[in-house]
């Protein structure tokens, strides 16, 4: 078994990221987590363990602002979450190629950081919020939209979970210009994508419009959406035995 040491990285602000690291051979598995997600949860626990049992690298980290990692939440937005990946990445690069597992709003970050990472060689989405705050202004009142515009701030919703994380309107604005850039040129990186089909959090409409725009623009990316049943929560054996495929079964 390989061991996992702690590691603190300098953010652009002086501010530090925390993460875990367990140095590997062959192949090594970068987990980014969701939004409002610490580093360890089920899934994280899961592949450190598949990747522990195989000899290969794994890493997990606290964006800036929460979790373990300083700074305030705040203080930050998508593009200081992209720069954390990019630098997490960057601290990987003299180790084998790298894997990229994303859940929700973390796919979208894998995705944008693997465009110009060339140790990326494979990426896997776990219900990707593609555009995450974009989507989130399309869907709620005109006068909470109002107020989040006017004000500048205003958490994702208003239930204990999410109330005390106020996001400011810059969310918005750059996941727009984020997305606006998604499909121009992607890097033809090795690609699946997981989402259950009753996700009522992030649903799979977005991850099959992303694909069939994708696929429309550039028909031989190397793009494998798996729709299915559930919410893909990894709550059952059905659902960690299916990530655990995707994730070392053709390595078997």
């Amino acid at each position: 078994m390989i061991a996992l040491e702690p590691f603190l990285l300098d953010g652009p602000n002086g501010k530090r990221l925390r993460g875990d690291r367990a140095v590997g051979n062959d192949r090594q598995i970068l987990f980014i987590t969701g939004f409002l997600s610490k580093r360890w949860g089920n899934k994280s626990k899961a592949l450190a363990q598949w990747s522990q049992e195989r000899g290969w690298g794994f890493c997990c980290y606290d964006v800036r602002g929460f979790g373990d990692s300083e700074g305030r939440f705040s203080d930050y937005t998508l593009s200081d979450w992209i720069a954390d990946a990019k630098a997490v990445v960057g601290s990987l690069e003299s180790g084998p190629p790298l894997t990229l597992v994303g859940n929700s709003l973390g796919s979208w970050i894998a995705w944008l950081v693997a465009q110009n990472c060339p140790i990326v060689e494979e990426l896997i989405l776990i219900a990707p919020a593609f555009n995450m705050m974009g989507e989130r202004a399309k869907t709620i009142s005109k006068d909470r939209l109002h107020d989040w515009q006017v004000t500048g701030w205003m958490p994702w919703d208003d239930d204990p979970l999410h109330k005390n994380w106020p996001l400011s309107w810059k969310w918005v604005e750059e996941s727009e210009h984020y997305w606006a850039r998604t499909f121009d040129n992607p890097r033809p990186v090795k690609t699946t994508i997981l989402h259950g089909l009753e996700d009522s959090v992030i649903t799979s409409e977005g991850s099959r419009r992303f694909a069939d725009e994708l696929l429309g623009r550039h028909p031989g990316f190397p793009l494998d959406l798996k729709l299915v049943p559930g919410d893909h929560r990894l709550s059952n054996p059905e659902h960690v035995e299916l990530l655990r495929r995707l994730v070392v079964g053709r390595r078997e």
